[in-house]
């Protein structure tokens, strides 16, 4: 089972997990991402190139599948405005052992975080807003993987 969903609708992590806990392996590992308030943020804005994006995404699914024994794996992400506690990701991986769904879902939101087409852009208390430029603690973390 591999799922890829981008979409400007909320997110429910149970939605996106959902199937993985019965492809009859042993473990089901998960990462949920919120939108945080950094310094006045009261939002963010997602912006994904359509196609381009879900296409990326599943490569790295495939990627995931390839490194380590997987039953399946999801990432589920929000785009458009998010207000700040809601879920902006989830990614999900299952396998017979969390050894491999562990690290499988470490692996994909690392990867997510530098080699998917999106851009973010935070928006203000006081109204302004600004894009947001790659962290180079995301740059690292996923460097890990090469």
């Amino acid at each position: 089972m591999k799922r890829v969903i981008v979409s400007s609708e909320p997110i429910s992590a149970e939605v996106a997990l959902a199937g993985l806990s019965d492809l009859g392996g042993g473990a089901v590992s998960s990462f949920t991402g919120i939108s945080r308030d950094d310094g006045g943020v009261t939002a963010i804005e997602l912006e994904h190139y359509c196609g381009m994006t879900e296409a990326s995404l599943l490569r790295l699914i495939d990627e995931a599948f390839a490194r380590w024994a997987l039953l399946g794996a999801a990432i589920v992400h929000r785009v458009g405005r998010v207000a700040v506690g809601e879920q902006v990701v989830v990614v999900g991986a299952a396998s017979r052992h969390r050894a491999d769904a562990l690290e499988a879902t470490a692996f994909l939101i690392d990867r997510l975080k530098t080699d998917a087409p999106f851009w973010k852009k935070e928006h203000y208390s006081d109204g302004t807003s600004v894009w947001v430029d790659a962290k180079a603690t995301d740059n690292d973390r996923s460097a890990r993987w090469t």
